[in-house]
């Protein structure tokens, strides 16, 4: 299995906040959605999903469009190249507080209606937010923005996922909860008095590990990709899609041989996923999806093929299946890369 089908993708709902954003500020998107590789088709399916690569794609072809960064939700635009320069006043930290400190500083400087401020404490590290008194409350998606560029730069920086311990914020619960969590931790919790993202404080001691050697592969895929790459993997779901990745799926085991490989009773691990919103069963059709996502944009596989490489022994039962997760024929996601079957 290639790292590719590691990245995991990215549920309409996020995608269509992008596009709703980009709408808002008069863009026509239909250039930046094709631009993406992301087939009309996808986008009139409520449950499709697409890669992290177009996703990707899409949020640098916004942030370019607009000239902002931040998507216009904050008054002051954030201009295209500032997370570029904000690496750059970060690369030469010494350690993770020193990086954290000023990336935070940085965003400061750039948008005037919402910040963050970092207070360190035995237990934990927490990153604060705050808005501007007569301005609207932050969406999720805004914190999210926010977040996702300092927490990804961060996490490159000292080469590692730092992991979160909980996240409160102020916003009503979005459509998207789910996605966020995955972005974020289980401990995630909305309508809060407060916004705020605690981490641990070992992190603030790791030293910064990238150069200006490592610089340029790292911005040619960021921040886009960081929805995906850092996302939350302590889960217990995480641990089972990890452990599933190393196997073939024809040998994927039944649920009790599952809770074996973890060390936990079989009724322990279904009560454990249940709680973080999944089961077994659904951790194996979204990874079976996610593969098969990635597979359809290559190319050299015929859908046949895919089917039997995502353990289908019919076609038909693919497409059935395929269907049911993404409201989606396979070959719809064919069309965004243009490739006939």
């Amino acid at each position: 299995m290639t790292p590719k089908h590691d990245k995991g993708t990215i549920s309409l709902s996020l995608v269509e906040e992008t596009l709703a954003l980009a709408r808002a500020r008069g863009l026509d998107v239909r250039p930046l959605v094709e631009a993406a590789g992301i087939a009309p088709q996808i986008l009139a399916a409520p449950k499709s999903r697409v890669s992290s690569a177009q996703y990707g794609a899409l949020w640098a072809g916004i942030a370019r469009a607009l000239d902002d960064e931040f998507f216009g939700q904050d008054s002051h635009p954030m201009r295209s190249g500032s997370f570029i320069a904000m690496t750059q006043c970060a690369l030469t930290a010494r350690n993770g507080t020193q990086a954290l400190s000023r990336a935070l500083g940085f965003m400061r400087l750039v948008l005037d209606d919402l910040s963050a401020h970092l207070s360190p404490e035995p237990n934990r590290v927490r990153i604060t937010f705050s808005h501007r008194e007569g301005t609207p409350q932050p969406t999720m998606f805004a914190y999210a923005t926010y977040f996702i560029l300092v927490y990804g730069l961060v996490c490159w920086l000292v080469g590692r996922r730092i992991p979160l311990l909980a996240a409160r914020f102020r916003c009503a619960e979005p459509a998207a909860a789910q996605e966020y969590r995955l972005m974020f931790c289980d401990d995630m919790r909305f309508g809060q008095e407060a916004s705020y993202v605690d981490l641990p404080p070992e992190f603030l001691e790791l030293p910064v590990i990238q150069t200006t050697q490592t610089i340029k592969p790292f911005l040619r895929d960021a921040p886009g990709n960081f929805i995906v790459k850092y996302r939350n993997p302590g889960s217990l779901a995480a641990r089972v899609r990890k452990l599933l990745r190393t196997l073939p799926m024809a040998g994927w085991p039944a649920a009790d041989q599952m809770a074996l490989r973890l060390h936990v009773a079989e009724a322990t691990m279904r009560r454990h996923l249940k709680q973080e919103g999944y089961t077994y069963q659904s951790i194996k059709d979204d990874l079976r999806r996610d593969i098969a996502i990635a597979e359809l944009q290559d190319s050299r596989r015929s859908i046949a093929e895919i089917a039997t490489r995502v353990g289908f022994a019919e076609p038909s039962a693919f497409h059935r299946a395929f269907r049911k997760w993404t409201g989606m024929r396979p070959t719809d996601y064919r069309l965004a890369r243009g490739v006939a079957e």
